[in-house]
């Protein structure tokens, strides 16, 4: 778990009083609320100031943090030692627990226990696990086992890391960053409250053939130098399926062929398109043969591609 420095965020002293503390808070708050800075930091640093605020402002929540000791800001650190026997006497893992969390949940259950009662049901956390999806499933959408691991609470109010799998529908065109929700599949509740939602984010994984923008994808199409002069007819291959390609003579390199709603499905139905950049390659060995008709070819051959660079050219 890392420490963070409440006092020191809204810097006032350890022992400062309720007054100081608010006045400091609205202080801070005003200066970088994000309706009036504009620092690129602004609105992460507005809400330490506010989870420093919340922290320092309850008396019970304060006191837990102060039983917490003084500690570097970001440090590393393990609750002490009655802080683990009040959860779990054989605490594992506080690397995954917000400490802002673990506070309240701290002064919760002690408040609740002063008063003789147990503490109210608590609902559970919801998480974010980022998917890597392939343009072949949303393509065609596509069912699929994910195994995630994410945070969870135990009995005793502590958070572990654990592996859970879930059955998803990725949803014809889907797009990057696109969210799932999974109701209930988050964190577990805490004295029975309702478990937390699972949200899984969409990432597309790299293909080998196709590059994509938007809902067009792009492929690279190798043609031979007599292909791209005298046209020719080649397969591309689609995520549907190959398609026969017309290619008109005399194409030149970096020129894009469309195949028209050949790319990927949007959420509303509207298909993007597939674009083939040609790439003309030449051999890059000859038999005596090819050797003698590129040699033909070249005594025969009016073409100069080169006549534009001395067009401008000064004498």
């Amino acid at each position: 778990m890392k420490y963070v420095d409440y006092y020191k965020v809204l810097g006032v002293e350890r022992n400062a009083s309720l007054a100081d503390i608010k006045k400091a808070y609205r202080k801070l708050a005003h200066k970088y609320h994000p309706d009036v800075s504009k620092g690129d930091n602004s609105e992460e640093k507005f809400k330490d100031i506010a989870e420093a605020y919340a922290t320092l402002k309850d008396p019970e929540k304060r006191a837990a943090y102060d039983e917490l000791g003084r500690h570097s800001q970001g440090e590393e650190f393990v609750p002490p030692r009655q802080w683990q026997q009040h959860f779990h006497e054989n605490a594992a893992d506080f690397s995954d627990v917000d400490l802002s969390d673990l506070l309240a949940a701290f002064a919760a259950a002690q408040h609740a226990e002063r008063r003789g009662r147990a503490p109210p049901p608590t609902k559970g956390p919801d998480y974010e696990v980022q998917v890597t999806v392939t343009l072949e499933q949303i393509y065609r959408g596509a069912e699929t086992e994910i195994t995630v691991s994410v945070p969870e609470y135990d009995v005793n109010g502590l958070l572990h890391r654990g592996p859970r799998t879930f059955r998803i529908h990725i949803p014809k065109g889907a797009s990057d960053g696109q969210r799932l929700r999974l109701p209930e599949k988050g964190g577990s509740g805490l004295r029975g409250g309702k478990s937390g939602d699972l949200y899984i984010v969409m990432s597309i994984e790299p293909h080998k053939l196709y590059r994509v923008s938007g809902n067009d994808l792009y492929i690279d199409l190798p043609l031979t130098p007599w292909e791209a002069a005298l046209g020719a007819k080649v397969k591309i291959p689609t995520l549907g399926g190959p398609v026969e390609m017309t290619i008109p003579p005399g194409t030149v390199s970096d020129r894009k062929l469309r195949l028209n709603k050949r790319g990927l499905p949007a959420a509303n139905g509207v298909q993007g398109d597939l674009y083939a950049v040609v790439r003309i390659e030449v051999p890059k060995t000859l038999t005596a043969r090819e050797r003698e008709l590129f040699s033909e070819l070249a005594k025969a051959s009016k073409f100069d591609p080169r006549a534009r660079l001395y067009a401008g050219a000064v004498s």
